[in-house]
């Protein structure tokens, strides 16, 4: 048996094991590992009994949602986040739009594969409902995410000046295992900054084999995901009025160990890459060309304003790109994660996935604005670095498919547990138990809240 397929038997029995002495939070955390290692899909597949451990993690979360159900409850309900109305009228709608699905057969496995990736987010919201859970379900996906940037350094380009054959379950190709990595910039940057010097070593070894990673993939999206979000959250460190001692500094420190560290990994096959984001016209590479596909969209979706279904504008695009687009291929992918949403279910399916994140961002500030109030900076940076994560997710996504993407659905349901925990349970106990309060700052500090801080 190889070295990895022992290592990871170990890492799923172990984890299995801590779910039913420890916490059944860890069986999300589980799930996130599988999700990443895929060893299905791995050379040490074949040392390992040849189940489905991905659907096994998923079953054990629901296992212990429904042994803790109440107490789960208690401390996360559902109906206190409107962004899980919008993703299941979302998800209902793929059903109807299934009524008229160009592709049914595809549509119908899609959405399946969707319904589970709803459950998940669902059941996840309640298992993990404590600001250290959170950090455990963030280090997983952060571990995750440092075995994609090994795999892509030991990979190494093997297909022209990119890596391929590391993808993930539902992001096979190469520009959507890059777009899984770029949340982990703004997130390795807040806990380098907040963490110890243990944590800190790990920030560092962490965030070198995804900047590798990245590199290696040659992905433009990504590139541009990583810009975003984690440009976002530094000029956010920079430039706040809310500021601890060294915050500036830590930044400015933070922006210089990046582009050093960028310019050593970045090669001339990564920057000849990146020049082609500047091109206007549309030439075979370019960045540019993709704008023919999204002006196609919008096409299709004048005549089609309620979807076509999964792979609905792969199967016209021959009726709506013009030849030296499509250059000899039938089958085109419209390359954007709001033209996917908007062709597959119309104009009302887009219209819901843009409600959710309104809603998620909208109560995402109130809990920031609450923070400042009481001084909890620490939690404020906290919030904003999960913002900051699914922005520069949702800017690299913008140049490729990742509408029913896994991790963007992640990352939308941590910063909902994130206000969770650190807003909507404090101001609950706050509600009723109005001693808990204390401080010149009024700092809400309920007891478990305080355990958890402290752990």
């Amino acid at each position: 048996m190889s070295t990895f397929a022992l290592l990871f038997l170990l890492i799923f029995f172990g984890g299995v094991i801590t779910t039913f002495m420890v916490s059944g939070s860890v069986s999300f955390f589980l799930y996130q590992v599988v999700y990443f290692l895929n060893p299905d899909n791995r050379w040490w597949s074949a040392h390992i009994p040849g189940i489905s451990y991905s659907f096994a993690a998923g079953l054990l979360m629901l296992v212990c949602l429904a042994v803790g159900y109440r107490k789960y409850t208690a401390q996360a309900p559902w109906k206190q986040q409107p962004l899980f109305k919008w993703i299941l009228a979302l998800l209902a709608l793929y059903y109807v739009v299934g009524l008229w699905a160009i592709n049914p057969e595809v549509h119908s496995q899609f959405v399946f594969d969707l319904t589970k990736l709803m459950v998940i987010a669902l059941v996840a919201y309640k298992l993990v409902h404590t600001p250290r859970l959170l950090d455990g379900a963030l280090w997983s996906y952060l571990v995750g995410a440092t075995y994609i940037g090994y795999l892509a350094t030991v990979t190494g380009r093997n297909s022209g000046n990119r890596v391929e054959g590391i993808g993930l379950v539902d992001s096979p190709d190469a520009n959507g295992v890059a777009s899984a990595l770029v949340p982990a910039a703004a997130l390795l940057m807040y806990y380098a900054w907040m963490g110890n010097y243990k944590v800190k070593i790990i920030c560092v070894f962490c965030g070198a084999l995804i900047a590798n990673g990245l590199v290696l993939i040659n992905s433009r999206g990504a590139f541009l995901g990583v810009v975003a979000g984690a440009g976002l959250f530094l000029m956010h460190m920079v430039f706040s009025r809310h500021q601890k001692k060294g915050q500036r500094a830590m930044a400015i420190l933070i922006i210089f160990c990046g582009i050093s560290g960028a310019l050593y990994m970045a090669d001339d096959g990564f920057w000849e890459r990146m020049r082609t984001l500047q091109n206007v016209e549309y030439e075979s590479g370019s960045g540019a060309g993709r704008i023919n596909y999204w002006v196609a969209a919008l096409e299709v979706a004048r005549d089609n304003p309620g979807g076509l279904g999964v792979q609905g504008f792969n199967a016209v695009s021959t009726v709506y790109l013009p030849p030296e687009v499509l250059a000899g291929n039938e089958y085109k992918s419209v390359h954007s994660v709001w033209f996917q949403g908007l062709t597959e279910v119309g104009w009302i399916g887009l219209a819901l996935f843009l409600a959710a994140l309104l809603s998620l961002f909208r109560l995402s500030r109130k809990a920031k604005r609450w923070l400042l109030s009481i001084d909890d900076n620490a939690s404020y940076f906290k919030l904003l670095s999960l913002e900051c994560a699914l922005i520069g997710y949702l800017a690299a996504a913008s140049f490729i498919n990742q509408f029913r993407a896994e991790i963007l659905y992640w990352m939308m349901t941590l910063l909902a547990i994130g206000i969770n925990v650190y807003y909507l349970q404090r101001v609950d106990a706050r509600q009723k138990n109005p001693k808990l309060a204390s401080g010149k700052s009024g700092t809400l500090k309920p007891p478990q809240y305080a355990r958890e801080r402290s752990a």
